[in-house]
């Protein structure tokens, strides 16, 4: 039925009722009687109204409370007013969620969002932003943005209002890429990158090219020159030219083992070479790294093994890469007649393998940067010691894939200990090891 209906039906009714009462009191006792009835019944309709205009007007100061019932046209009107109700609070769930929705979203972006109005008036900002800017929402809420960001570069760049390129700006020891967007008529939204780790990783990868670089045209340089030699002077004696063939083969050693050092690196960095654990017999494998590590030192030095410590898993190649690079370089950097420990022992927190020689030691300034690609305390001594300078890289890179943790001490003219300590979940239980051994 038509609304309209819905409304005037009723109060047509009620009017004939009205008058038709009225008529059979006028027809009975008078026509002063029946308008005085006519007169109280309309009287009464208005008072009626008037009660249900009041409770409607409560109604509408409070919204919250429940709905008046009604009679006649106000049950249409009241049943109406909470169907739009009933809409209303559904809307308005539904968009505390979608809110809630947002702001959890823009709270785990890794971008910083910041939501300022056409004066740059902070409204928001999510929690990256709070980092990266050093903002505080509850604190800086409706402040000039300008007045909580102290860069004149960051004020110049909103004050130019040229936002077709990002600004670069160092703010809070963070490199930081701004984007100003705007949004609608009176917002703005401020977006920061924080690429100070992507800085830092192109940083070491042009290092890494450079000192690459240079530690293969070095040897590339001597092997060069000596064949220049050999063509300007066809007929040198034997005893030079045998002297220049073999500096020309250990250069080219020295340029073999960087590559392969390079390719471990790589391959221990990639992830399609994940570790492939197997049981790890310590005492043999740290047998292996002694008698590499006496070939090496051509009995200059003393070296000693001491291994009381369990099984591991682990890969064996790696593990005895790693061994064997912290114990070569005691080698290398401990004088003749110096001595070198290597020790296999049980552990608080995990079985530990500790390299100690009494050689000459690490200032306290070079011990953080040691496990840096390329990085030499003295690179003159590296020369001499035939150092690739990827060692310890190495051995931090096979660690991390382990799970263990490698420990410095050092005290120059005194010598150095390397310790690695497991993690107690590596070690072989019994039954594991007497599986495997029957394996």
């Amino acid at each position: 039925m038509n609304p309209k209906l819905l409304f005037w039906v009723p109060a047509i009714l009620r009017m004939a009722l009205i008058l038709a009462g009225a008529g059979v009191v006028a027809y009975f006792s008078g026509l002063v009687a029946g308008l005085a009835v006519a007169l109280c019944a309309a009287l009464a309709l208005v008072v009626m109204q008037l009660g249900y205009l009041w409770r409607l007007s409560m109604w509408l100061e409070h919204p919250e409370t429940r709905l008046p019932d009604g009679w006649g046209a106000w049950t249409d009107i009241f049943v109406r007013l909470y169907r739009l109700r009933r809409e209303d609070d559904r809307n308005r769930t539904e968009l505390n969620e979608w809110l809630t929705r947002f702001r959890q979203a823009m709270s785990l972006l890794p971008d910083g969002v910041v939501i300022m109005d056409d004066v740059l008036f902070l409204e928001w900002c999510n929690p990256a932003a709070e980092r990266h800017l050093g903002l505080k929402r509850e604190r800086d809420k409706g402040m000039r943005v300008t007045n909580l960001i102290r860069s004149p570069h960051f004020i110049d760049y909103l004050i130019l209002g040229r936002y077709e390129q990002p600004l670069t700006l160092s703010l809070r020891e963070r490199k930081l890429i701004v984007h100003i967007i705007p949004f609608e008529n009176r917002r703005q939204i401020l977006v920061t990158h924080d690429a100070t780790e992507s800085e830092r990783i192109e940083h070491m990868r042009r290092d890494f090219i450079a000192n690459a670089s240079h530690e293969l045209r070095t040897p590339l340089t001597v092997i060069n020159g000596f064949l220049e030699i050999a063509q300007a002077q066809p007929n040198l004696d034997p005893q030079t030219r045998q002297s220049h063939l073999a500096l020309m083969a250990e250069q080219g050693r020295r340029m073999q083992n960087l590559v392969e050092d390079m390719l471990s690196l790589t391959r221990l960095e990639s992830l399609d070479y994940p570790l492939r654990p197997e049981p790890v017999r310590m005492k043999s494998l740290l047998g292996q790294v002694l008698q590499d590590a006496q070939a090496l030192s051509s009995g200059r030095h003393t070296i000693t093994l001491e291994a009381e410590g369990p099984d591991i898993t682990g890969s064996v190649e790696e593990l005895r890469s790693a061994f064997g690079n912290l114990v070569s370089n005691a080698v290398r950097y401990t004088p003749d007649g110096g001595t070198i420990e290597m020790i296999w022992r049980p552990g608080t927190d995990g079985p530990q393998f500790a390299v100690r020689d009494n050689g000459i030691g690490i200032r306290p300034e070079h011990i953080a940067r040691l496990t840096e690609r390329f990085y030499r305390v003295d690179k003159s001594r590296s020369r001499e010691t035939r150092g690739t300078g990827l060692g310890l890289a190495i051995v931090k890179h096979v660690l991390l894939r382990h799970g263990a943790q490698l420990g410095i001490e050092s005290v120059p003219e005194r010598g150095s200990t390397f310790t690695v300590t497991f993690p107690a979940r590596a070690v072989i239980t019994e039954p594991a090891t007497l599986q495997a051994k029957t394996a």
